[in-house]
Order: C-alpha cells, then structure tokens, then sequence
C-alpha cells in the first residue's frame, strides 16, 4: 500500500476516535451549557492553538488564501449539519439517528465521483456498503417513518458529506493550519453572535470541559485535514464507521452502557469494511501498472 494513502487512512481513524472523544465532552456539557456557546469555546481554543503553531505569519496567509470562499461555505454546511443533527436528536431514538447520518459515507462516495473524479472500485463500494450494514445491526433502528427529524437526521448526513468532498477538493491547495483557521474564524463569528442571547457563566468544571472540547476538537480537525490530503474519499469514507465502535466503547466506560450482543456483530463487520479497503489498496500498490 501507497505510504500516504496508510497514512490517510491512519490519520483519519485516529480523527474519528478524537472526534467521538469530542462528542462525549458535549453529551457531558450539553445539559447545562447552549451548543453555540460550546461551539464557540470550542472554535476559539482550536484558533488559539492555529496561531501558537502557524506564527505571526498565519494572519497573512489567512487573509491571501485561495480557498476563503469554498471553506466559508464549508463552515456553513457543517454549521447547518450540526443544527439539524441536534434539532432531530430531540425527537429521533439514538439508535436510528445514528443511522441515518451514517448515510454520510454512502453520499460521499457518490459524490466524489462527479465532483473530485474518483474513480470507485469495487472493493471500496463493498466496504462502504458493508460498513453501513454493520450500522444497521448494531443500532438497530425499528419503526423507522418519514417524519420531519428523519428529514433533519439525512439532511444533516448529506450536508457532513458535502462538507467533506468540499475539503478534499480544497485541500490540495493550502496548509491544514490556513484550512483549520478559517473555518473556525467562520464558526466564530457565526455562533458568537448567538452568545447574546444563550450566554451562561460556566463554572470551572465546565470551563475545563469547554477547553477541553476545544483541545481534542482541534487534534481531531487536524488529524482529519491531514488525512484528506492523503487518500481519496472513497477510501477514506468506510473508516468513519469506526466512529460507532469507540461511540460504544466510550459509553461503557463513562456512563458503563452495555452494548447488545448486536453491536458485537455490527462492530465486527465495521471492522471488516475498514480492512477489505486496507487490502485492496495494498493489493492495488503492489499489482504492476
């Protein structure tokens, strides 16, 4: 296998465990501190740390960047994915929010296709699909119909999905320092507005936990930024299926949530769809031109 294309993969699942690490420190916030104060904590850490690494040089290259444009729009699709995400956690069972926005990595690697010119092959769409069976089990969802959070739930898969195609499209062209700080000045901007009216004082354990969501969202950003520049999305897309196996393992070592014996069977054929596209990128690498 391509050294880069390991390390994307490498880089990305480590973004993954990072960002369910993250997603724990919210579920533990969320209850007594608004979602857009804990996004703007959470973007104001991760542009502290920006400029400690980038230097004074950063706000320059910020400013004259290319890709401004793409990744405010980006901002946006993921600001509108989150919205929607958390509007329809207030309606749907966790079991089939978590599937439907596991939909991501089907349309991602759909629209890679027409968008970035990958070419898909069949190992990668088996994983993909494998992956999403895997989810089914292990969640379970039941009685699922259409209804309006059901709509929230896709729309948010869809546009995490575009949102990351866009990322792969632009990353190429700049630094995962320049990317990561003009997102989170766009993030910024857009949820420091909403402080005025959702403001509250934290008191110091939550202070530490709203640095401390900044902290892991930002090794998990750069982790992620730094694995899209290395492999294609329809490599890349299966492994974020692994964020539901540390999303179980995570639970039961916090809140001790035993998980069924069907998220036993569904882990295992996430685990599988993660290592069908490991051996046939290295079957790929090695096989002459």
């Amino acid at each position: 296998m391509k050294n880069s294309i390991s390390l994307g993969i490498l880089l990305t699942s480590l973004s993954y465990l990072l960002f369910t690490c993250h997603d724990v420190t919210i579920k533990l916030l969320v209850d007594s501190v608004s979602v857009w104060q804990i996004l703007f904590f959470r973007s104001l850490t991760i542009l502290a740390g920006c400029f400690v690494l980038g230097g004074r040089s950063l706000v320059t290259r910020t400013v004259n960047s290319p890709i401004i444009r793409p990744m405010a729009l980006r901002s946006l699709m993921l600001l509108a994915a989150w919205l929607s995400y958390y509007t329809a956690a207030r309606d749907l069972p966790l079991a089939e929010l978590t599937t439907l926005y596991f939909a991501a990595p089907i349309v991602a690697t759909v629209l890679a296709v027409p968008i970035l010119r990958e070419v898909v092959t069949a190992p990668r769409w088996l994983a993909v699909v494998v992956g999403f069976v895997g989810v089914v089990i292990a969640t379970d969802p039941s009685r699922l119909t259409i209804s309006l959070p059901v709509y929230l739930a896709l729309q948010a898969a869809v546009l995490w999905a575009s949102g990351t195609v866009l990322l792969r499209k632009t990353a190429m062209a700049e630094t995962s320092i320049v990317q990561m700080t003009i997102s989170n000045l766009f993030f910024l901007a857009l949820t420091g507005a909403m402080l005025l009216v959702s403001w509250k004082t934290p008191n110091l354990q939550e202070l530490a936990l709203l640095f401390g969501t900044g902290i892991i969202g930002g090794a998990a950003q750069l982790a992620f930024f730094e694995g899209m520049r290395r492999a294609p999305i329809s490599v890349l897309a299966p492994f974020e299926y692994t964020a539901l196996v540390w999303a179980f393992v995570l639970g039961y070592l916090v809140w001790s949530d035993i998980p069924k014996s069907e998220v036993f069977v569904g882990a295992a054929l996430i685990i599988s769809a993660g290592l069908i596209i490991i051996l046939s990128e290295r079957r790929r690498a090695i096989s002459p031109a």
